[in-house]
Parts: C-alpha cells; structure tokens; sequence
C-alpha cells in the first residue's frame, strides 16, 4: 500500500465517496488540472460557502460526517475540516483532519456560558499533502463572519500554512493556539466524545436551535 493511499481512501467521518460530496468536489473543481488549484479551490467553497456555526455540535457518527455538514450548509469546525479533507479526497489530493486546542476570542454569550471557558479544545482544522508538503488549512470562519467581527479572513495559497491570526483587524486578541493535538485519518469520534463529555459538561444545555447569526449581531452591538 502505498503511504498516502489512507489519506485518499474514504473514511467513516471523512466520507468522500458520498454522492453529495462528489457533486460539490466536480463542481468546484470544474476543469482545474493541478493538486494546488483543486485543494485552493476547495478550501474556499467549504469556507465560504458552509457557514461556521458553533452551536451545531453534534457528536453522533453521523453528526461529524463531512456529507452531512455539506448537505445541512453549515457546521463547526471540526466537520468543516471533515469535509474540506473529504473534498479534497474526493478530488484526488491526499488530506486528513487536526486538531488543536485554542484560546477563541470569537464567541458569544451563549456559547461562553454552556462552555464554561473560551478554550476550544481539539478544534478541527485539515492537512493537506501537495508538493510533499503536509499543509494546515483551516476553513472554519466563513469570510461574512469574518467581516462581521473584524477579523483578516484566513487565505490559502496552497504553499503555506494557514492557521488562524492572533489578532484582529482592531488590534484585539483573537486566537491563541496552546496545543497541537496531531492529525489523524479520519475524525475519532468516540475520543471526541469523551473528550467533550470530560471538558465541557455544560455543553449539552446548548441550544442547538439558536441563531448563531443572531447572537453574533447582538455580540458586536454590544461591543
């Protein structure tokens, strides 16, 4: 076997041979004909067009499917990465999913008071492998949340890493990575379980029929 053949293959999170996400992967792909335009290219329809909402956490195996964060049109950011892996799969560029745990300056009232902390840990973000290189993309924040909380949209060149910026547009703080957790084949599901059961005990009072949009208005009028 040869050693990128799991990060090609699909995967029980990262289902890239799911009809939807072989729609949506000839769809944007189109004609390109390079790895790097095809991954750069993916990147921006999974960030852009698959709204970042945190209040969608769903642990359930099929709640961290990569074709149901696509067919829903939204979702955080571990299924995000998720789908931007599975995408790229799909296109024929190896990728597989990573995770870090980061101090988030972007949340909201509600979102603060079910976690009980502004860690997010084992946030979700996507390596990609081209030119031999593994590359950190990170599609979460669509670019209207972004405009919206004054933050630099993350860019994707297919060259460099790109995480996101420690500060916003104002100057304030942002996002602070703590730790590197590793990169994996697929989404571990089970682990994220636990993991979220361990560290965020509140979090199943979450509202998941909130408004994410809403709460994010009220957040920056409030300043």
């Amino acid at each position: 076997m040869n050693k990128t053949d799991e990060f090609l293959a699909p995967a029980a999170c990262i289902d890239a041979d799911h009809p939807a996400v072989i729609a949506f992967t000839r769809e944007v792909v189109g004609d390109l004909s390079s790895q790097r335009e095809k991954a750069v290219a993916l990147y921006y329809a999974v960030r852009d067009r698959i709204r970042y909402d945190p209040y969608q956490i769903d642990l359930s195996d099929d709640g961290l499917k990569a074709s149901t964060t696509l067919l829903a049109g939204r979702g955080w950011c571990v299924p995000k990465a998720a789908l931007l892996a599975a995408v790229c799969r799909a296109a024929g560029v190896p990728a597989k999913v990573g995770f870090a745990d980061v101090k988030n300056h972007l949340s909201t009232e509600r979102l603060r008071q079910s976690m009980q902390t502004d860690v997010f840990h084992w946030h979700g973000y996507t390596s990609i492998l081209l030119d031999g290189r593994w590359l950190k993309a990170t599609p979460a924040f669509n670019i209207e949340l972004c405009e919206k909380f004054r933050l630099q949209p993350l860019e994707f060149d297919g060259r460099e890493d790109s995480i996101y910026h420690p500060f916003d547009l104002n100057g304030n703080r942002h996002m602070e990575y703590l730790k590197l957790r590793g990169e994996m084949a697929d989404v571990p599901a089970a682990l994220l379980r636990s993991e979220f059961e361990r560290l965020y005990p509140q979090m199943q009072r979450l509202d998941r029929e909130a408004d994410f949009a809403a709460d994010v208005d009220a957040e920056i009028a409030h300043g």
